[in-house]
């Protein structure tokens, strides 16, 4: 480990001082790669040099140690050694935390896909609810929502809807919310007050860079364009501006109609159906690999039932890491820093686990 930890110090100079060089600053795709790989290495080198220092004041302090005769000195370097013994241990964790492969979509935008499941109308009310808890979730981190496609039904509920979020990182965190997910609750169209049982299921796919290769013939995908429908207002238009793209390999259908433009609507269903693609091809290469896929949480089996919301117990519990928060009322406010920490803290310690064995 810290043979990788002296290269990547020694990297990050050599970065440093070629971001520095003149002809480097005048070629803006080179200038851009340095940084980004300087941005994605400082972390760990700060950390090991921070390393180095409370090991440092270790060996100090134990040299002192045998030498200092005053015994209120001794008590003083004593509880100094105490404190950097501690902090080294911590930093050696983290630094193991730090090596760990990263999944190189993490820092990318994603698009979240929610639809209705079991359950009729109440499933399709929870449906909105989970759009909206993602919505405050992101604002709570000034992350941009994007709304790429929906239906609605009258009551309020969402049979599914399709958003994108803009945000550094937002995949690194909302990729463990994929799966299903189930609220018990009195509906309130229940008049007997019998707890009813409904799920949701979530996708999670990061967005597609421009430069990763997907290819899509096009003799597999039909495209139609047609008017807007909606229940009034924007999503009604009297133009032929909304596109619906059918990809016969896979079956496939998106939809756009969010943009008053044809042109727009087809760039966003293109894009979405890029990531699907994306998305399905990962999941073959997560499935192929039994072994990785035990020992990663959140980005397994989309049917696997992830987290029970039940509201007359105010609980929230996520079945993969056996947590329950008695706090549902703050999850379905978007707080959700307090699940996906400890979910991202799971998955670091499997991963770890994983290299040991």
């Amino acid at each position: 480990m810290f043979d990788r930890l002296e290269t990547l110090v020694l990297r990050y100079e050599d970065i440093s001082r070629e971001l520095s060089a003149p002809d480097v600053a005048s070629d803006q795709n080179r200038f851009r790669t340095l940084m980004k790989e300087q941005s994605d290495i400082t972390p760990l080198v700060e950390t090991y040099q921070l390393y180095k220092k409370e090991k440092q004041t270790v060996e100090d302090d134990l040299m002192l140690l045998d030498t200092e005769k005053d015994e209120e000195m001794r008590e003083m370097v004593k509880d100094e050694l105490s404190l950097s013994k501690k902090s080294v241990e911590e930093l050696e964790g983290k630094l193991k935390i730090l090596l760990l492969p990263k999944d190189p979509n993490d820092e990318k935008n994603v698009i979240v896909e929610i639809r209705a499941g079991a359950g009729g109308d109440e499933a399709a009310l929870f449906a909105a609810e989970i759009y909206r808890m993602y919505v405050h979730y992101a604002e709570s981190r000034n992350w941009k929502v994007e709304t790429l496609d929906f239906e609605e039904i009258g009551i309020g509920g969402m049979k599914y809807v399709t958003f994108q979020v803009n945000g550094k990182g937002a995949y690194s965190r909302l990729k463990y919310e994929s799966g299903v997910h189930r609220v018990q609750r009195v509906p309130e169209t229940e008049s007997g007050g019998r707890i009813h049982t409904s799920t949701i299921t979530v996708a999670v796919m990061p967005e597609v860079d421009e430069d990763i290769q997907i290819d899509i013939p096009d003799k597999d995908v039909r495209i139609d364009v047609m008017r807007a429908s909606g229940n009034g207002g924007q999503c009604v238009n009297t133009t032929d501006s909304a596109v619906r793209l059918t990809h016969y390999p896979t079956g496939i259908v998106i939809y756009s109609q969010t943009e008053k433009s044809q042109i727009q609507n087809k760039a966003k269903a293109w894009a979405l159906l890029r990531s699907k693609l994306y998305d399905l091809e990962m999941q073959k290469r997560h499935d192929a690999e039994a072994d990785l896929r035990r020992s990663q949480i959140g980005t397994g089996d989309r049917s696997e039932k992830i987290r029970t919301y039940n509201f007359p117990q105010g609980r929230v519990t996520d079945h993969r890491i056996k947590l329950t928060l008695y706090s549902i009322d703050n999850v379905m406010n978007g707080d959700l820093d307090g699940i996906l920490d400890a979910l991202i803290a799971a998955d670091q310690q499997a991963k770890l686990l994983k290299l040991e064995d």
